[in-house]
């Protein structure tokens, strides 16, 4: 079959300091029609720079020194802009990472749409509006006349996503290069994403190239995987062969790296690679990789390894290969045994004094006035945010709070330390109430609760060095002069496996990972009681995240605090966390211990996240419970139980009406469900046996 995308041999430069580096060399794949080839990497390793060069859309400082990326058997590097133009947006399209930056804000999507369809279609404005409508159904957009007529930021991050895939396949292009595009997502909305991307593509036979560090998504979507690691192609293979029997030293770190549903900290050790990835100014001879690799002897610091074929059309990089093929050597080190956790008190069964105690807490926002409002004098809505939480944290306890964007997880975090103000309900420190504001709370409060933020970026000032960030916290918080604040910045720089010499560095001279170890060592300055971390690792490399995710552990564990950990990813939050509490439209639907929460019964909402979750087993065919529409408004709680909309086990009207009770499970978790527990239990455990005979008779077929 002829290949759709072919590259041959590909090297790309960037120019810095009046010098040009290589970001990619030698690189070459083929991408057949109908097939997605999935692209991984750390950052830092060139997809991107790829996926650009395919585009012919490279900064003015890079260019393309040599090699052939055919379309369609047409080299693009050698078109001019204007037959470039005629391809892009027609038989090429790009589904970036965040569609809210690609979207016009000023105009309706719809609109959006229909003025590709009119320049690349030749349809009349008529024509064009009803493909724009059947396009938006097809991309399984709710109420798609009303979304047509709605502006990018009247939607949601999932559905931005969907108007952009409707976008890009609006002219049912040859080739997607789809870049990160369901990174920013959590695992319900990246789910239905994937689902579609795979329907459509299926359907037209678009071939695509998918850029990712996500290995679990790789796993569900694609067919074939390329390995990047520094510019250099290590490795390539079916996914299956990939992920089964990897044969670079990297990938097989990669995969190490990223934790399982079901693993817990207690008993397993994420293993990170070591070190990092070079820069361009940075670039050794042999073989890129060395310099982090286990296995490495004299050769590979001296020459270049070539990429060897395997079989089946499979392709590594490496000197020991057939070593690791064969099983001569091994990549595995000894695992890394954990002292056992001294037994602690769960929330459910214990009633001793907690650390933290939050009962009945609310937050809730009062929106501005649109003009309608205005004109008819009636107040603005009531965002309910959070809506009457009850919980308490044992000492030592690792609380992790999952649940989609919208939930209201970030809210009840930031109102904990003070920087959301409560409507109503208490907060108690050691059983001393805690006032709603930060600013009334006096500093021994302040030095006992630390806050790690999602994006380091805009946590740490640009202009302060790592030391002077770092001093901040002893002469603020805990008294101690310049002096004394100095001394102690170096013994927290080793805490979180930072050399000496960047206690002198801004912000702007650290990696995505070293700003997320300077933030976490700000807030383990005071010791504190209780650090709250919101999604700290969601836009990191897996590697650098095992190694976050095993420092926060370590850290945790040698000051005895407690630890509350936000995010959307239920594969780090079951590895972290000793117990875990779902939330759902600002209230909380099921509350139990890490090690029962994937296991049935479950809450019909835990349910559909724990279906949504990648697997890294390509041949564990998922069968992600799809909810129907998006997180209803908040300024309209629906009555009865808040997740009777979307829920595919309700029972009827009493779903509708009544609240539903806390139900407790033999494990000691508790469900906020109608269903009655043995009822609810039976059902799961049908529906993963009637899943399993499905995938039976799939393989068989």
């Amino acid at each position: 079959m002829k290949p759709t995308l072919e590259i041959n041999d590909l090297t790309i430069s960037y120019r810095y300091d009046k010098q040009w580096l290589w970001a990619v060399r030698g690189f070459s794949l083929k991408i057949l029609p109908g097939q997605t080839y999935g692209l991984v990497g750390e950052s830092g390793s060139g997809k991107s720079t790829i996926g650009l060069a395919i585009m012919r859309h490279l900064s003015k400082n890079g260019r393309i020194d040599s090699g052939e990326v055919l379309f369609d058997g047409v080299d693009l590097s050698l078109l001019s802009i204007a037959d470039l133009r005629q391809i892009w947006g027609n038989q090429m399209a790009l589904v970036p990472q965040n569609p809210l930056s690609s979207l016009n804000p000023s105009l309706r999507v719809g609109e959006q749409i229909a003025e590709i369809l009119r320049r690349h279609g030749g349809l009349d404005r008529r024509q064009a509006n009803d493909k724009t409508i059947s396009l938006l159904h097809d991309a399984r957009v709710p109420d798609p006349e009303r979304v047509a007529q709605s502006y990018p930021h009247q939607l949601s991050g999932g559905m931005q996503q969907r108007v952009l895939i409707a976008m890009a396949l609006s002219t049912e292009p040859k080739l997607l290069i789809l870049d990160e595009p369901t990174t920013g997502l959590d695992v319900t909305t990246q789910a239905a994403i994937l689902d579609l991307f795979r329907d459509l593509m299926r359907g037209h036979e678009t071939a695509a190239l998918y850029v990712t560090h996500n290995l679990g998504v790789v796993a569900r979507i694609c067919q074939r995987v390329a390995v990047l690691y520094a510019g250099e192609f290590v490795e390539d293979a079916s996914v299956t062969d990939l992920f089964y029997k990897p044969l670079h030293p990297y990938t097989d770190g990669l995969l190490r790296s990223v934790p399982k549903l079901g693993d817990h900290q207690a008993s397993i050790e994420l293993q990170p690679i070591p070190g990092s990835i070079p820069s361009l100014h940075n670039r050794q001879p042999g073989c890129v990789f060395a310099p982090r690799c286990s296995i490495a002897y004299d050769r590979c610091f001296e020459e270049r390894p070539p990429l060897e074929a395997v079989s089946d059309g499979r392709h590594v990089r490496c000197f020991r290969w057939s070593e690791l093929m064969s099983g001569e050597i091994s990549l595995r080190r000894p695992e890394v045994q954990r002292e056992t956790k001294k037994e602690q008190a769960s929330i459910v069964t214990d009633h001793s004094k907690p650390v933290l105690d939050i009962d009945k807490l609310q937050v809730h926002f009062r929106r501005s006035r649109s003009l309608t409002d205005l004109v008819q004098g009636r107040s603005g809505d009531v965002v309910k945010a959070v809506d009457g939480i009850t919980l308490s944290l044992q000492k030592g306890q690792v609380l992790g709070i999952v649940g989609e964007s919208g939930s209201g997880k970030t809210t009840l975090a930031r109102s904990v330390v003070g920087l959301v103000s409560r409507t109503s309900g208490e907060i108690e420190l050691y059983g001393i109430t805690l006032p709603p504001k930060l600013s009334d709370r006096p500093n021994q409060t302040r030095r006992m609760m630390q806050y790690v933020f999602q994006n380091p970026e805009e946590a740490l000032n640009p202009y302060r060095t790592v030391r002077q960030t770092l001093s901040r916290p002893f002469v603020t918080l805990m008294g101690k002069n310049k002096n004394e604040a100095e001394s102690e910045v170096y013994q927290l720089l080793a805490a979180v496996r930072l050399p000496e010499d960047y206690a002198h560095r801004l912000p702007s001279q650290l990696s995505g990972g070293e700003k997320q170890r300077v933030a976490i060592a700000r807030a383990f300055a005071t010791s504190p009681d209780l650090l709250i971390t919101d999604e700290p690792v969601s836009a990191l490399d897996v590697s650098v995240q095992a190694s976050i995710l095993n420092l926060l552990m370590e850290l945790q564990s040698n000051q005895d605090n407690n630890l509350i950990f936000i995010s959307h990813n239920l594969a780090v939050i079951g590895y972290l966390a000793d117990l875990v509490a779902v939330m759902y439209l600002g209230q909380i639907m099921e509350i139990s211990e890490a090690s029962s929460l994937y296991q049935p019964p479950y809450h019909p909402y835990t349910e559909a996240l724990l279906s949504a979750v990648p697997s890294l087993d390509p041949k564990q065919r998922q069968v992600p419970i799809l909810l129907t529409g998006d997180v209803p408004s908040q300024t309209q709680l629906p009555a009865g139980c808040p997740f009777h909309p979307r829920c595919p086990r309700k029972l009827g009207d009493i779903c509708k009406t009544k609240i539903p009770p806390w139900r407790k499970t033999r494990r000691g978790g508790r469900i906020f469900c109608h269903i009655p527990i043995d009822e609810l239990e039976a059902s799961q455990i049908e529906s993963v046996a009637r899943e399993a005979v499905n995938i039976g008779d799939i393989g068989s077929g």
